[in-house]
């Protein structure tokens, strides 16, 4: 079938914000009494809230109690301590503007909240292109990656079959979320994950950049 829709994670894909997230986890733990380190929390970058507490914290949870004051804190961390040292990820928004002339409808799929949701589109430069109305967030599902809610809620928006829709990710539970649903990956390296990581990946690009050089030889082009 003909591609039709992209669904867009943003962490670590339009916006170089992974190691922000991993020390954001860090500091978040220690306002509460338990010491994570930095390299224990960043290879779970790209999962939510929910998979990483108890992780960390066995019988919290992210959505009450301590666990959810402890994603709170993380969550106000990006917000207002992080945001400035965000970067876009290289050709980001330039891929973005050559899938829409290309006739794909966009629609971002992530585990971060809406609150962040906005801090991270203008980090990304995109926030002229893209809003909450074109997102599915941590807030309009009960599970996030690697659970298939976040892709299969935005493939009940967008009202396509899976086949007609490919995902830009950087992350393994980006690769096993969409995987569960029957969406291919196309992954890219600016995540911090290696090629061994994001295998199951229909191909693997180092930046939205370097996807957009070989565009018209990618599968966003079939």
């Amino acid at each position: 079938m003909v591609l039709q829709s992209v669904l867009l994670d943003i962490d670590g894909t339009l916006v170089l914000s992974n190691d922000a997230h991993a020390q954001a986890w860090v500091e978040a733990f220690a306002a509460f009494g338990y010491e994570v380190k930095f390299d224990q929390v960043r290879p779970l970058i790209g999962m939510g809230a929910d998979h990483i507490i108890p992780k960390f914290a066995p019988g919290l949870s992210g959505k009450e109690g301590k666990g959810k004051e402890i994603a709170d804190r993380r969550k106000e961390l990006i917000i207002n301590k992080f945001k400035s040292s965000l970067e876009p990820a290289p050709g980001g928004r330039e891929l973005i503007l050559k899938m829409r002339s290309n006739g794909l409808r966009l629609i971002i799929a992530s585990s971060a909240s809406t609150e962040e949701l906005s801090v991270l589109l203008k980090a990304a430069q995109i926030d002229d292109l893209l809003s909450q109305d074109d997102a599915i967030t941590s807030s309009d599902t009960d599970a996030s990656k690697p659970d298939p809610d976040p892709v299969a809620a935005a493939l009940k928006k967008l009202k396509m079959p899976p086949e007609q829709v490919v995902m830009l990710g950087d992350t393994p539970y980006d690769i096993e979320s969409a995987g569960k649903v029957g969406v291919g990956v196309i992954a890219f390296r600016c995540g911090g994950f290696d090629d061994t990581q994001l295998n199951g990946a229909i191909a693997i690009y180092n930046a939205p950049a370097d996807l957009l050089a070989h565009y018209e030889h990618s599968p966003l082009a079939s």
